[in-house]
C-alpha cells in the first residue's frame, strides 16, 4: 500500500501527541500472524518526467518567450534546493495455505489500514502490479524512469520473466558495499538504540539529498505469549534478587540494599508487564535498515558518515552490514522479506517513535505551481479543478504579495491553458500584464472611451430557455440602483417589465441580430407610457441615461470575446460605482454561462475584494456566484485584506477548498486560527514573514510555503507592483 505524508513536523504539540497516539493505534491493529514493513523511498526527480508533467509546452505564438522564462524558473526551483520526491509504502506479508485465503485476508487488512490512515489524515491506496514493479525498476535502473512501460501479456508472449524487465544489467557485491551498473550502494542497519529516541530521527535520516530507502520491519508478538515471556523474565529477576539477599543474610549482612542494576532490571521488567497488561501496549520485534546510493565510492562513504553522525546525534548507532549486503538489500526493499536477524524487542510506543511522517506535500499532476514547501523545499503544485470546490481566497495585509501571487496564477493559466480569464480590477494593477498577454483592458468609467451596454443580451444570455425573463430581472436591479435601493414600487416594477418586453421585441424577432437596445431606448419607452410613475422613473434615471454619467447607456464598443478580460473599475466614482458594479458583474456572469455551454472553463479574479463588499448587490452577487459557479466550470479567486468584517465573506471563506494565507495582521491571525483550525506552530508561518510566504490550505491540508520569483525576468517586471521595480 502507498500512503501520503501528513503535516507532523509543523503541527502543534497537542496535535503531534494526537497523531502519535493514532499511529500507535495503527501499529496495535497490526495482525500478529503477519509481518509489516514500513518503507520511505527517496527518489530523485526525473527531469524528463518533470518536464512532461509541470513545464509548459511552447505553441509557436508570441507568448513563447514568457513560457521559456517561466519554465526556466520552474526548473531552477525543482533541481535547486531539493529534487527529491519521497514516497511511503507499507507492505504486509502473511503465510496462508492458498491464494484465495491470502486475498480474503489482504482485503480485510487493507480496509482496516485505509481506515486507520484516514483517521491520521493520510490517504492510503493499494498499489497495482505495474505500480509495484515500477518502484523496483526505478530503484535498479536510475535514469531510465521515464521509459517504464510494462505489459504482462506482451512479456508472457515473449516467454520473458518480469524480473528481466526490472533488474539491472550488472550487480557486484563486496564486503561492505555493492555496485549496480555504474552506481554504488550500501545497506546499513540500526545496531544500538538509545533509551530515549526523538520522533524526528527517521525524518532526519531520510532528509539526505540522495536516492535512498529506509525500512522498518515490525513483527507483532501475540500478547498472551509476550505476557508469559515477561512473567518468566520477572520470575528470573526476582529469583536472582532472593538468592543475592540469601547470600547477604548468610554473611550476617541484614541491612544490605539490593544492587542498583538488579533493582533497575526488576523495575523495567515490571514496567514492561504493566505496559502489556494495563496500558494497551503490544510487544513487537523491530529492525530498521536502510540503503543509500551514490555516483562514486567517495560520495558513498561521505553519505554513510553523515548517516552515522545523524544516528549518533540521537544516541543511536548505525552499522554497515558486513558480507550481508545482498540480504540487507532484500530486507530493505519493499518485497516483504526479512533476511537480517538483528531484531530488537520494542513496545508499541517505542516503535511509534520511529514515525514515518514529516511534512505534507501538494503535488497534483497537471496543476499550477504555487511555491515551494517551506519545510522540504519541494514544489507545491495544485490543481483546483480536482477539488470539490475550486474557489479560492488570498488573504494578507497590504504589501504581503496578494496581487503578485494572483498574477503568477494568471500567467500560468494564460500560458498553459485555453481557459478564459476575467479580472475585476479596482486598482488598475493588472493592466500592464493583461496587455502583455494579449488580453483586453476595459476601462469602466464616466469619462472612458470604453462602453459596456447595460442592455446587452444575446441568445445565450442567462441559463434559461427565455433570456428575456432573466434580463428583465436584471433591468429591475439596474433601476433599483438608479432610484435608490428598496424604492421601487410594485407598480413601477410592472411598468419596467412591460417596457423591457417592448424594447427587446424587434431584436428577439430578428434572431438576436442587428442593434442591441440601450438604456436610451428604455428611457424613450418609459416616456411613451401613460402612467405618471413611468415619467418619474425616466426622470430618476436621466443622469445615467442622457446625462453626464451615461457610459452604460451606449452600445458596447469593446471585444467581449477576448480570452483575457481586465475590467478596470478604478475611476468609476461613488455615484457610478453601484451601477458600474452591476453591469460589469452581469457581463462576467454571462460570459461564464456562455463558456459553460461551449465546454470552456472560466477563471474569475477579483482584486481588493473588500471594496466590492461595500455594496449590497455586489456582495450578494459574489455569494451566489461562489455557490453556483462550480456548476458552470468556473473558479473564483479573491484577493482580500479586510475580509473578516463581513459575515457573508466569512461564510465563503469557510467553504473554500483552496486558500493562500500570506502575512497577517495580529488581529486577523487569531480569528483565522479559530475559523480554519490553524495550530500555533503553523501561525508562525503567517507572522512577520517575507513577501510571498505563508500557508496554503488545500482540501483541508495546511502546508507552509515560500515563493520568490527571479527579479531579472520580463515576467517579474510585468507582475510587480512595487514602485521603482516595474
Amino acid at each position: 500500500f502507498k500512503f501520503e505524508d501528513i503535516n507532523y513536523a509543523v503541527a502543534s504539540r497537542e496535535d503531534k501527541e494526537a497523531m502519535f497516539l493514532e499511529y500507535s493505534e495503527l501499529l496495535n491493529s497490526l495482525d500478529s500472524g503477519a509481518t509489516t514493513k514500513i518503507t520511505i523511498n527517496n527518489r530523485r526527480l526525473n527531469r524528463l518526467d518533470f518536464e512532461q508533467t509541470i513545464l509548459i509546452p511552447t505553441t509557436g505564438d508570441n507568448l513563447d518567450e514568457y513560457r521559456e522564462e517561466y519554465n526556466k524558473m520552474l526548473l531552477d526551483k525543482a533541481t535547486g534546493a531539493n529534487s527529491i520526491v519521497q514516497d511511503k509504502y507499507i507492505t504486509i506479508s502473511i503465510n496462508k495455505k492458498s491464494v484465495e485465503d491470502a486475498r480474503t485476508y489482504f482485503a480485510r487488512v487493507g480496509a482496516d489500514l485505509i481506515a486507520h490512515f484516514g483517521r491520521l489524515g493520510s490517504k492510503c491506496v493499494e498499489l497495482e502490479t505495474d505500480e509495484r514493479l515500477r518502484i523496483f525498476h526505478d530503484f535498479y535502473r536510475v535514469g531510465e524512469e521515464s521509459s517504464f512501460h510494462f505489459d504482462i501479456k506482451e512479456t508472457r508472449k515473449k516467454g520473458h520473466d518480469f524480473k528481466d524487465y526490472i533488474c539491472p544489467d550488472t550487480m557486484e557485491f563486496e564486503k561492505d558495499y555493492f555496485k549496480i551498473g555504474e552506481r554504488y550502494g550500501r545497506v546499513l542497519f540500526l545496531r544500538e538504540y538509545a533509551s530515549y529516541i526523538k520522533d524526528a530521527m527517521v525524518a532526519e535520516l531520510t532528509d539526505l539529498n540522495c536516492n535512498l530507502m529506509l525500512s522498518i520491519d515490525i513483527i507483532p508478538v501475540p500478547t498472551d505469549e509476550a505476557v508469559r515471556e515477561i512473567q518468566n523474565r520477572l520470575l528470573g529477576v526476582e529469583t536472582n534478587v532472593t538468592n543475592w539477599q540469601r547470600r547477604q543474610n548468610a554473611n550476617n549482612n541484614f541491612s544490605a540494599v539490593v544492587p542498583y542494576d538488579m533493582e533497575l532490571q526488576r523495575k523495567e521488567t515490571k514496567e514492561m508487564l504493566d505496559d502489556l497488561t494495563t496500558r494497551d501496549q503490544r510487544m513487537m520485534f523491530g529492525i530498521l535498515t536502510m540503503v543509500h546510493m551514490a555516483d562514486s565510492k567517495k560520495q558513498l562513504d561521505s553519505d554513510t558518515e553523515t548517516l552515522y553522525s545523524i544516528a549518533r546525534k540521537h544516541l543511536c548507532q548505525m552499522a554497515t552490514l558486513k558480507w550481508q549486503q545482498v540480504d540487507g538489500l532484500n530486507t530493505v526493499l519493499p518485497y516483504g522479506l526479512r533476511k537480517i536477524d538483528a531484531v530488537r524487542t520494542l513496545t508499541t510506543e517505542s516503535t511509534a517513535v520511529l514515525i514515518p511522517f514529516h511534512t505534507q506535500e501538494i503535488m497534483q499532476p497537471g496543476g499550477i505551481y504555487y511555491g515551494q514547501n517551506a519545510v522540504s523545499k519541494n514544489l507545491l503544485v495544485a490543481d483546483r479543478k480536482k477539488l470539490m470546490n475550486g474557489n479560492s481566497f488570498r488573504l494578507g495585509v497590504s504589501g504581503s504579495g496578494k496581487s503578485f501571487s494572483a498574477k503568477e496564477e494568471i500567467v500560468h493559466l494564460a500560458l498553459s491553458t485555453d481557459d478564459d480569464i476575467l479580472i475585476l480590477d479596482p486598482e488598475s494593477e493588472f493592466t500592464k500584464l493583461v496587455e502583455a498577454l494579449g488580453g483586453q483592458v476595459v476601462k469602466v468609467s464616466a469619462t472612458s472611451d470604453n462602453h459596456l451596454n447595460a442592455m446587452d443580451m444575446d441568445a445565450a444570455y442567462g441559463n434559461e430557455k427565455n433570456p428575456l425573463i432573466e434580463k428583465s430581472e436584471f433591468i429591475l436591479s439596474v433601476f433599483e440602483q438608479l432610484v435608490g435601493a428598496g424604492n421601487l414600487s410594485a407598480k413601477e416594477k410592472s411598468i419596467l417589465d412591460r417596457c423591457a418586453a417592448d424594447v427587446y421585441r424587434d431584436y428577439i424577432r430578428s434572431g438576436y441580430t442587428g442593434e442591441v437596445p440601450t438604456l436610451k431606448d428604455m428611457y424613450r419607452q418609459l416616456m411613451l407610457q401613460p402612467e405618471e410613475e413611468a415619467r418619474g422613473l425616466a426622470l430618476s434615471s436621466e443622469l445615467f441615461i442622457n446625462g453626464s454619467l451615461n457610459t452604460f447607456a451606449q452600445p458596447t464598443n469593446v471585444n467581449k470575446k477576448n480570452r483575457i478580460m481586465d475590467y478596470d473599475i478604478r475611476e468609476l466614482g461613488e455615484q457610478l460605482m453601484p451601477l458600474g458594479m452591476l453591469v460589469t458583474l452581469d457581463s462576467i456572469f454571462n460570459r461564464v454561462i456562455q463558456n459553460w455551454k461551449e465546454g470552456k472553463t472560466t477563471w474569475i479574479f477579483a482584486d481588493e475584494f473588500y471594496l466590492l463588499f461595500r455594496y449590497e448587490y455586489s456582495a450578494d452577487f459574489f455569494y451566489r456566484l461562489y455557490k453556483r459557479i462550480r456548476k458552470y466550470s468556473g473558479f473564483v479567486t479573491e484577493n482580500v485584506e479586510e475580509l473578516l468584517k463581513s459575515d457573508t465573506a466569512r461564510l465563503m471563506l469557510a467553504n473554500s477548498e483552496f486558500l493562500i494565507l500570506l502575512n497577517q495582521a495580529s488581529t486577523d491571525r487569531e480569528e483565522l486560527a479559530a475559523l480554519l483550525n490553524i495550530s500555533e506552530n503553523q501561525l508562525s508561518y503567517i507572522t512577520n514573514v517575507s513577501v510571498g510566504s505563508g500557508l496554503i490550505r488545500c482540501s483541508g491540508n495546511i502546508v507552509p510555503f515560500e515563493n520568490t520569483f527571479p527579479k531579472n525576468t520580463d515576467l517579474y517586471k510585468l507582475m510587480t507592483t512595487k514602485p521603482g521595480e516595474s
